[in-house]
């Protein structure tokens, strides 16, 4: 029988050893598979935490059904009857400039009305199709890209808080292939963004016509999609289908190493176990250190990929103490609004359930990769300094009748200028160490679909590797 070893309890961990038994299973082979991760819980930052009735997220809220991976593992788990769509007006999603919620334009004529973007904004924009695609092939940050092709005022407005809802990233330093490769290839294919968006909008209407979800321009295609009980009913079931057999928790590793008799001999605190096998879920900070023995150079190019702090806090009011809409998903705000927060988002108002009746939950973002700081805060100035935002933003002058904090000193991994390079360079240095793999979501995505994606890949992967032995 062969033997395998997954380190690291995540979404991307508990996902690649189901898949990989399961393949292995299909493939003829005898495989024992362990998982080890350091902390007493598995989930990694997937983590839905109930309090006085509400259901908060420690991390992300949930996926987006728009690719099949993560649906098709949630049917092999038996676990799709119990998924939960997010509320349709959740679509609606705002920016906050100029002391004020702009709604996101879905559509041409919304995005004419829209005070958002001044004239002379909309008229740089409107000057986009004319910006020559660029064709020296090299890197580009988030903002270069933005400025040449639209301008500063849709850079800040548009782009930068996207970069902070998403990465919690810093667009000066970003990189456009990297984070967002499709909007490359769009210049690349089409030459200018406004017209790959007329024809792509005429491929929406089509798959519309044929009853297929499609997004509006202001957002993600796809539904927000979790579990009633929070998206910890994913990594739960997981772990449920792998088994107490399977997982061992409490258990950092501590030395990794060519083996005798097998290929690698992975050493705990209590524990040495050989593995044909070595699959590192963990993340770039944490497989660096475990491969320090091992390659100095993938090691150091571990190290270069940085990680955003974040903090957040979830909030619970009263309905009736808070006057305006909470129709939508929720804002974010521009760096250069001046505000405290990244932005918030209007939880029981993307999934009902999330507050009891006639209550609201809120959740609030401070810090990223622009106020590294920020989660050195103390409780009371964080709860402080959120209030006064909500209290700026929403009008909401009432104490909340609940509160959480939640920090994250390494919250987000960074997918900076040069990060093809290195996963290049990661890539060719494996290669020379057979039976070891890297996966999550420190390499080509940080999503939990990308990280279903890379749990598939890394499976296959290392069945072939098993077959080939």
């Amino acid at each position: 029988m062969k033997k395998a070893i997954v380190v690291g309890g995540g979404i991307s961990g508990l996902a690649t050893a189901y898949l990989l038994r399961k393949r292995a299973r299909e493939a003829g082979i005898e495989l024992d598979v362990t998982l080890l991760e350091k902390e007493e819980r598995v989930g990694g930052k997937i983590w839905s935490i109930r309090g006085e009735g509400y259901l908060c997220e420690w991390g992300p809220n949930g996926f987006l059904d728009s690719k099949p991976q993560t649906l098709d593992l949630c049917r092999e788990l038996g676990a799709a009857e119990r998924l939960l769509r997010s509320n349709d007006n959740a679509r609606k999603r705002f920016i906050y400039t100029g002391g004020a919620l702009h709604r996101l334009p879905e559509n041409g004529p919304m995005f004419l009305k829209s005070s958002l973007i001044s004239w002379p904004g909309k008229l740089r924009l409107a000057l986009e199709p004319f910006i020559p695609r660029r064709t020296d092939g090299a890197d580009e940050t988030l903002a270069s890209f933005g400025r040449r092709r639209l301008g500063e005022e849709a850079l800040q407005k548009l782009i930068a808080p996207m970069v902070s809802g998403i990465f919690a990233g810093d667009p000066e330093t970003m990189s456009l292939r990297s984070c967002f490769p499709r909007i490359a290839e769009l210049e690349e294919e089409y030459g200018s963004l406004v017209r790959a968006m007329i024809k792509l909008a005429k491929k929406k209407k089509r798959e519309a016509s044929q009853g297929k979800t499609v997004a509006g321009a202001a957002g993600p295609g796809g539904v927000l999609t979790s579990f009633r009980n929070g998206i910890q009913e994913l990594t739960d079931t997981l772990a449920d289908e792998l088994g107490p057999e399977t997982i061992v928790t409490g258990q950092a590793v501590t030395a990794l190493a060519p083996g005798g008799s097998s290929p690698w001999r992975l050493g705990t605190a209590t524990v040495d176990i050989d593995a044909d096998v070595v699959i590192l879920a963990s993340p770039a900070h944490a497989t660096a250190s475990i491969l320090a023995d091992v390659d100095a150079a993938m090691t150091r190019v571990l190290g270069e990929i940085p990680y955003a702090s974040m903090t957040v806090v979830c909030f619970g009011y009263e309905r009736e103490r808070i006057a305006r809409d909470l129709d939508g998903f929720g804002y974010l705000i521009p760096k250069g609004e001046g505000m405290n927060t990244l932005g918030t988002l209007w939880d029981s108002s993307i999934f009902e359930n999330r507050a009891p009746a006639g209550r609201v939950l809120l959740r609030s973002m401070l810090g990223g990769a622009c106020f590294p700081d920020y989660v050195k805060l103390s409780d009371g100035e964080v709860l402080r300094r959120v209030q006064e935002d909500l209290r700026t933003i929403m009008g909401i002058a009432a104490e909340p009748s609940f509160a959480r904090i939640f920090r994250h000193p390494q919250a987000i991994p960074q997918y900076t200028v040069g990060h093809a390079r290195r996963l290049a360079a990661l890539a060719e240095r494996a290669s020379a160490h057979p039976g070891l793999f890297l996966t999550g979501n420190s390499y080509r995505g940080i999503g939990l679909n990308d990280c279903v994606a890379a749990a598939n890949r890394t499976a296959d992967e290392a069945v072939a590797y098993l077959l080939s032995r």
